[in-house]
């Protein structure tokens, strides 16, 4: 449907939302823990869509390693989808590689699931649903 958000990982979540807040002129508007995840998200709107700033909030985490490995930047592209189920089941079909089976909850109130970057010429892909039904 659209670009919901680019995910930046940061080594200092504080320092970056100075950085994006002076970049944007606009302050985040909410600051999230994805325990599940071993990180802090912090967002910020930019028209349709938004920056989520990603701090590690465990060292052995997936944007710790991605820090580690190629320092701060850029992490992953999410695309807004109506029915994650369903275009899970159509990426597969295409032959993408998909992360995880079942979608999980992630941050901003979000169902998600991750296309592995090998099967999207080196980008992460994330696909979001709005969840509308809290009870998920």
């Amino acid at each position: 449907m659209k670009i919901e958000h680019i995910g930046i990982a940061v080594k200092d979540l504080e320092a970056s939302n100075k950085l994006f807040k002076t970049l944007l002129g606009k302050e985040h508007y909410k600051i999230e823990e994805v325990v599940s995840e071993s990180v802090k998200t912090s967002f910020f709107q930019t028209g349709e869509s938004k920056i989520e700033l990603l701090e590690a909030s465990n060292p052995n985490s997936a944007i710790a390693k991605f820090i580690a490995k190629r320092g701060e930047g850029i992490h992953h592209i999410a695309f807004e989808v109506e029915d994650i189920l369903a275009e899970m089941k159509r990426m597969e079909s295409e032959g993408f590689r998909l992360l995880n089976k079942e979608p999980k909850r992630g941050a901003d109130n979000k169902l998600v699931c991750f296309i592995h970057p090998k099967s999207a010429n080196g980008v992460l892909v994330e696909l979001c649903q709005t969840i509308k039904d809290e009870t998920k």
